[in-house]
């Protein structure tokens, strides 16, 4: 099966609606979005809604894309928040999202040490298994002690009997901080996962680029999330067929590679709706507009 690429979505701005067949942004092959519980935890409208009418419903999101679930827990963790795990039961119940993880996961930063890495395996591992029922997805980390939650998952025996397992924490560690694993070791992680668990759908959570993205699929990967496709077009940067990330906009402090007179060229003739619309003057705009126009055109 093709990887199937999650399209992060926030309730901050649900434009452009590429899940809508009569938007001009339309975006034909998405199969599905996520959006985390913390937008809908700080925005109770949003959350009454959605457990009134279903998470599809309430979006506008047709049932032919599959709405995942984040639990917010890099949200409530970076802020110092509470986890309200009874409010996340409560709201997975009768918003009915169609992929869920367990309720709260403790998420292991490179430059915790070996025990701090562990003790929060030893918290996660405890939500996995109080949440072993009800379709709840289980949660390990790419960490120093990946191998040890392995060997919990596969020594438990109704979590190793789960159809899907989520894979968290590869972010920090794909930005570089601070005593971060080697890319080689976390292809080696992600290698033995896939071997570990063999016959699951394995969903990796924040895989953000376009090398990252086919990466995964060639690990054979089942699913990824990412809002690198709103963040760079918020950042006046384009993805440009034939080549990699290019920066048509500066806005704020994001820099990245400019276009050359080659590409510029090549450029003024993409047929993409975007460009077809707007050329490279609705590119570098400004505003939602030019935001609307630098996403990808397909996903």
């Amino acid at each position: 099966m093709a990887l199937q690429i999650v399209a992060g979505i926030t309730l901050k701005s649900l434009e452009p609606r590429v899940w809508d067949a009569t938007s001009p942004y339309y975006l034909p092959h998405l199969r599905a979005v996520m959006i985390s519980y913390a937008d809908f935890h700080r925005q109770s409208a949003y959350r009454r809604r959605a457990m009134e009418q279903g998470i599809h419903a309430s979006l506008g999101i047709p049932v032919t894309v599959r709405v995942y679930l984040d639990n917010g827990a890099f949200h409530f963790s970076s802020r110092g928040e509470e986890v309200a795990v009874a409010e996340y039961e409560e709201f997975v119940l009768a918003a009915r999202p169609c992929w869920r993880p367990v309720p709260q996961d403790f998420i292991p930063v490179p430059r915790m040490t070996l025990r701090q890495q562990r003790q929060c395996l030893e918290r996660t591992m405890t939500v996995n298994r109080a949440y072993r029922h009800d379709g709840y997805v289980p949660v390990i980390h790419v960490s120093r002690v990946l191998e040890e939650y392995v060997a919990e998952i596969k020594g438990h025996r109704r979590l190793c009997a789960k159809p899907s397992i989520a894979l968290g924490g590869i972010v920090p560690n794909l930005l570089r901080a601070p005593k971060s694993l080697t890319h080689e070791k976390i292809l080696e992680i992600l290698m033995k996962v896939r071997c570990d668990f063999a016959g699951k759908e394995i969903h990796v959570f924040g895989i953000g680029g376009i090398a990252t993205i086919h990466i995964a699929a060639l690990l054979k990967m089942d699913s990824v999330d990412s809002s690198g496709w709103r963040n760079r077009a918020a950042r006046g940067i384009i993805q440009l067929p034939g080549s990699s990330e290019r920066t048509i906009a500066e806005l704020g402090s994001w820099r990245g590679r400019g276009l050359t007179d080659w590409e510029l060229r090549k450029l003024r003739t993409c047929e993409c709706p975007a460009c077809e619309r707007g050329g490279i003057r609705g590119l570098k705009a400004t505003g939602v507009e030019g935001f609307r126009n630098r996403k990808p055109p397909a996903w």
